[in-house]
This record gives structure tokens, C-alpha cells and sequence, in this order.
């Protein structure tokens, strides 16, 4: 297994330095606000910048936004560590919308670009499903991991609707399931099996091998057919049918490797896809 290395707490962004703070618990980069208003409007004074800013977003009724920026530790200029406003990526592009620089030009730019999409994509969802087709393959996926990949998203819909209708919240729930199935099929949380592929942000099943991906839609879809006839009532009921829908796969999985002598799980993320090979576990 990698060890996994430290997360770097600078950011280069046009020769300059933005620092920035990982979040392990909640999986979110957050910035320096400072340093990113800096870049964006050479400003020789960017604390100063940011409380006006700040009191002209309070003046427009963007509270929310301004109360999303947390106080974190950053190495400062003078090598101490000082309290500076944080941001994550979202709440930095809604700041970034308010900020009057021709440097903020191309983000803002970008935003009703990527606003324009997900209309579309909702009037006709076929369009995003094309766009993903390109996005894969425009990063060096093979057309059969792609179209491996895009039936586990199918798989996945099923999922999540049968857990919809079986009441179960999207979000923290739908994280809570996720985990027990993962901990079934691969004896690794959700969290841990990322963590073994060196991720932060990454979606997991964009790093999987094809029968890493196979073994997932089998846990998945084993879950869903479980529920389906089980009709769980409640979280704990539904916890259950996600382990046994799990294990469906975990026994798939020790299968094959009693079969070939190797593990079905490996390191390797969509970095070494085609590159080197990752590391089995032991």
C-alpha cells in the first residue's frame, strides 16, 4: 500500500502563492481569501479589500456567504501562524462573482458557461450523459472502462432511488449506506478505500479498476434488489440490507481471488490507469 502523502497547503495559481487548508473530516479544500483577492485584484492591501467586501456583501443580503468564510491557521509572510478567512471552492466562486477585477473576468465567465450546461443537461438529460462520454475519454479512459463506468452510474440511479422510496435522506444517509456496502465487499470504510488510492476530492469510482467497478455495481445492485423486496422501514433496517447486499459482493471478490491468487483491490487510481500498476494488497 502508498504511503500517503501530506496534502499541500500552497496552490500556485499564475506564479502566485494561494494558501490553502485540507479538510479530512468534511473532504473540502478551503483558501485564503486574502491570498485569492490578491491574485485577482493586485491589490497592495487585501485585508483592507476584503472588509469592504465584506460589508458591501452584508449590504446586499449576502450574509450567508460572508458567514461561510471560517477563521483557519495559515502559515504567514512572517512564518507564524495567523488566523486568516477561509473559504471553500464554492463559497470562493460566489466571492469571486462579486469582486470588479478583469482578472475575475474568466472565472465569472466560466460560471454562466458551466450555468448554461446544467440547464441544458436538465431540459435534456441525454446531453450530460454525452458530456461525460468526451469528459472520460478527453482524460485518457479506455472506451470500455467508459462504457463500464457509465452503467455504473445507471446502477447507482437505481440505488438511490429505491433508497428514496424507502425513505432514507439523501446526503449524510445516503453517505451512511454507501460506507456499510463498501465496508462489506472490500473490509475498508468508504473513506480508508480513498485513502488507500491516495484521493481527497476524487470520485472514488473514477479510480477503480474494471473489476473494482464490476464487484461495486454487484454490491449495488444486490442492495437494491435486497431492499426491494425486504422493504426496509427504517435507517437500521436499511443499514442491514446494505451490509448483505455488500457481502453478495465481498464473497464475489474472495472468489476471484482464491481463483487467480491476487487481490481483486488495488492502489491504482485514474493517475496510473495507463501507467504503472498499483500495488495489490496482501
Amino acid at each position: 500500500m502508498k504511503k500517503e502523502s501530506k496534502p499541500k497547503t500552497v496552490a500556485i495559481f499564475e506564479g502566485h502563492n494561494i494558501r490553502r487548508h485540507w479538510d479530512e473530516e468534511k473532504e473540502l479544500w478551503y483558501f485564503s481569501v486574502s491570498d485569492v483577492i490578491a491574485v485577482l485584484t493586485n491589490s497592495v492591501d487585501p485585508l483592507a479589500y476584503w472588509r469592504k467586501l465584506k460589508e458591501r456583501l452584508l449590504k446586499e443580503g449576502g450574509n450567508e456567504t460572508v458567514t461561510k468564510c471560517h477563521g483557519l491557521k495559515m502559515l504567514a509572510q512572517d512564518g507564524k501562524m495567523r488566523m486568516s478567512d477561509a473559504a471553500d471552492t464554492e463559497t470562493m466562486l460566489r466571492l469571486i462573482q462579486s469582486i470588479p477585477s478583469p482578472n475575475a473576468e474568466p472565472f465569472k465567465l466560466w460560471l454562466a458557461s458551466v450555468g448554461y450546461e446544467r440547464l441544458e443537461e436538465t431540459a435534456d438529460p441525454e446531453l450530460a450523459i454525452r458530456r461525460a462520454l468526451k469528459t472520460y475519454l478527453g482524460k485518457g479512459y479506455s472506451p470500455d472502462w467508459v462504457n463500464q463506468r457509465l452503467k455504473s452510474i445507471e446502477v447507482r440511479k437505481d440505488l438511490t432511488d429505491e433508497w428514496e422510496k424507502r425513505g432514507v435522506k439523501e446526503g449524510l444517509e445516503f453517505a451512511i449506506l454507501t460506507d456499510e456496502i463498501t465496508r462489506a465487499w472490500t473490509g475498508m470504510t468508504t473513506r480508508e478505500y480513498k485513502k488507500m488510492k491516495s484521493l481527497k476530492k476524487e470520485n472514488l469510482r473514477d479510480n477503480m479498476t474494471n473489476l473494482e467497478l464490476v464487484l461495486n455495481m454487484l454490491a449495488e445492485t444486490a442492495t437494491t434488489e435486497i431492499s426491494d423486496k425486504r422493504e426496509p422501514k427504517n435507517l437500521d433496517e436499511n443499514k442491514h440490507v446494505a451490509r448483505e447486499g455488500g457481502i453478495v459482493a465481498g464473497n464475489a471478490r474472495k472468489d476471484i481471488e482464491a481463483k487467480t491468487g491476487k487481490s481483486a483491490l488495488t492502489d491504482k487510481n485514474a493517475k496510473a490507469l495507463h501507467g504503472k500498476k498499483g500495488k495489490l494488497l496482501k
